[in-house]
């Protein structure tokens, strides 16, 4: 596997996905700067431009934005009109930049001091889970329109570079993930888009992908379709499907290979939370480890390609803001212990 940012091991640090519940933006990147890979936030409950689905359909032809109704859908015959004066416009990359209307932390995460940080994160939502999630004007899921996913892999791989270069400019290591929960669905009865599609397409938009190659999904796919693919870094929510993942002889070959495995261990649901304790958490991981460490993984490589992060985000309940941040502390005591551990 190629490094992409030559040099870059997981050795346990802290990161997360960028969904945040905050409201207040500043409260909310104090909070995505206390990991050690900190990230632009994405806050959905400060309005409907936050959504991860509205952000990334910006300047995608066709797009019907319903406000009102908190809705996203692809005309058709909007999207045919629409089409030349986007290819058109393509050509410039900033065409797929994320305007201040559609994110309130980006620049502001920009503005800080970042240098003192190993690397910095940003994310889009996937083709394959925007693709099955915004429906036309027939209520059929645009990905089923050879045309437009054509289009929308291609504007997915736009939209990473351009964030890739825009982080670039800040930091020497950034790196820039796509959240995919669509393709729990790929392998289910549920979708007629098979995984045979889905491996092609993912295929061709990781290969023109600029640097760092990140997925992320707390689903429980098919996870040796994943693993086998070109990526450096797989998240997922290892506290609700690491006895699976672990089972899977890919896990291994992947660590072997020097892929990162970001373990979504700490939950951010106060019902799960308050039964858990670091060292709860801590074991619960580190069984993981073992399982691995028995099938012949050796612990060094594990520890060296491993990060952790929250499990998934917290978008209900009560007091889900307190949670999630109590969440992120919990996190960091973690990651600390584990360096501290493997790393003195």
């Amino acid at each position: 596997m190629r490094e992409p940012m030559p040099g870059f091991k997981g050795r346990c640090m802290s990161s997360a996905m960028g969904i945040l519940p905050h409201t207040d933006v500043d409260r909310a990147l104090e909070v995505a700067l206390r990991v050690d890979v900190p990230f632009w936030p994405q806050l959905p409950h400060l309005n409907f431009y936050e959504d991860m689905y509205v952000q990334f359909s910006e300047h995608f032809p066709g797009v019907v934005l319903d406000e009102a109704n908190q809705r996203i859908t692809v005309d058709t015959r909007l999207f045919y009109h629409q089409l030349a004066d986007y290819v058109e416009k393509s050509a410039d990359p900033e065409t797929f930049a994320l305007s201040p209307k559609y994110t309130a932390t980006l620049r502001k995460f920009l503005e800080r001091d970042l240098s003192k940080f190993p690397a910095i994160k940003g994310q889009v939502i996937g083709p394959i889970s925007f693709g099955l999630q915004i429906v036309d004007e027939n209520r059929k899921a645009i990905i089923y329109n050879d045309e437009i996913r054509t289009l929308l892999f291609d504007f997915t791989r736009a939209k990473i570079n351009h964030q890739y270069r825009l982080l670039r400019a800040k930091h020497p290591n950034p790196m820039v993930f796509f959240d995919e929960p669509g393709l729990e669905l790929v392998f289910s009865s549920v979708s007629g888009y098979t995984n045979e599609m889905a491996k092609e397409d993912l295929a061709g938009l990781l290969a023109g992908i600029d640097g760092m190659k990140g997925i992320h999904l707390c689903g429980n796919p098919d996870w040796d379709f994943l693993l086998a693919a070109e990526i450096d870094i797989l998240s997922f929510d290892s506290y609700s499907r690491g006895d699976t993942f672990v089972r899977y002889d890919r896990a291994a070959e992947f660590l072997e290979r020097g892929g990162i495995l970001s373990w979504g261990i700490v939950p951010t649901g106060s019902w799960v939370l308050e039964r858990e304790t670091e060292d709860t958490l801590l074991a619960k991981l580190e069984g993981f480890w073992d399982y691995l460490e028995a099938r012949g993984v050796s612990r060094q490589i594990m520890v060296e390609n491993a990060m952790i992060t929250p499990a998934t985000c917290s978008l209900v309940g009560e007091r889900n803001v307190e949670t999630v941040e109590a969440a992120f502390r919990v996190l960091g005591r973690m990651a600390d212990r584990l360096r501290r551990k493997y790393f003195p």
